[in-house]
């Protein structure tokens, strides 16, 4: 609503606000995401998100936060240029950074279902925007994995390397397993969802013995259907098998999700203990693609934060 009664733009009522946000499966999600999109114009508009988002993650007690940019829409559905958009998420990344203590690294999101070539813009502006904007740490792959595997991006994920990308993966958030050995095959070093590893258990021991991380959305994967009912999550069975999973918001206003809530469904729903909870979030320090000595840094608060807990 905010953003609507900017000057010149079509002013949306809460209920036509509201409206956007209502879907029933992962298409509808889609289609949801493309809508809300579209409200957003002006570099602006895309500082004054960042900096909201910023806010409520500081306000959780997140310290540090990898945010996953669907470049691939702005490029394909709303065929304008990125680079204004960013200069203003960056203008508030800054901000925070200065006045809230929280840092922020951006993973460039290419749309998989728009194919490789739309791939290439986003991963090659990555790469591009690299140099000047040490910010941007990696790429991936988001959108509809029914339509479209990790095979196809292959030489894409190799090139991204070579500049020093860092590499993930949605995968096996709607298909099979197949579609997560396809995106480790290809070199993701991170597994977004990972929902459907529990059906494999030869994955499941390679997950666990190569520790790659695995993004939880627990409620994201309700929201969507790809997961049907709560308790039927494999959350807890990924934990006692020994994968590094992480807990994860996924897209926190279109799925009324937000990362302190995601570790209290582990607590109550999953029977997470606060020791497991503090294990969950070292693991996300591991996980994640700070440099060692900051990764050492946050794991050390940690432990001493469970000793004085403890």
């Amino acid at each position: 609503m905010e953003l609507s009664r900017q000057a010149g733009r079509q002013p949306l009522t809460l209920d036509a606000a509201r409206a956007l946000y209502r879907y029933t499966d992962f298409t509808g999600f889609l289609m949801a995401f493309k809508a809300i999109s579209e409200q957003l114009q002006t570099p602006e508009d895309y500082e004054h998100i960042t900096w909201r988002m910023l806010e409520d993650l500081a306000r959780q007690g997140v310290v540090h936060a990898e945010v996953y940019v669907s470049v691939g829409v702005v490029y394909y559905w709303r065929r304008i240029e990125f680079e204004p958009l960013f200069e203003g998420m960056e203008r508030a990344r800054i901000r925070a950074e200065r006045e809230l203590g929280i840092t922020l690294y951006w993973i460039f999101d290419a749309v998989r279902h728009f194919g490789p070539e739309e791939a290439a813009r986003v991963f090659r502006k990555a790469a591009e925007l690299q140099p000047a904007h040490p910010s941007i740490s990696g790429i991936g792959i988001g959108g509809d994995e029914r339509r479209t595997g990790p095979e196809p991006f292959r030489e894409l994920y190799a090139e991204a390397r070579d500049a020093g990308l860092r590499l993930t993966a949605h995968a096996g958030e709607t298909t099979g397993p197949e579609s997560i050995w396809g995106a480790l095959n290809i070199g993701a070093e991170r597994i977004g969802h990972g929902l459907s590893a529990i059906d494999d258990p030869e994955l499941m021991e390679v997950l666990a013995t190569r520790q790659v991380p695995v993004e939880i959305c627990i409620t994201s994967n309700v929201r969507t259907g790809c997961c049907p009912l709560l308790h039927d999550h494999p959350v807890r069975r990924y934990f006692d098998s020994g994968l590094m999973i992480t807990l994860n918001s996924d897209d926190p206003a279109l799925f009324g999700s937000d990362l302190e809530g995601e570790y209290r469904i582990a607590h109550e729903n999953f029977e997470f203990t606060p020791e497991h909870l503090r294990e969950l979030a070292s693991n996300s320090i591991e996980a994640s693609f700070l440099p060692p000595e900051r990764k050492l840094e946050w794991l050390q608060r940690i432990e001493a934060w469970e000793h004085i807990t403890s």
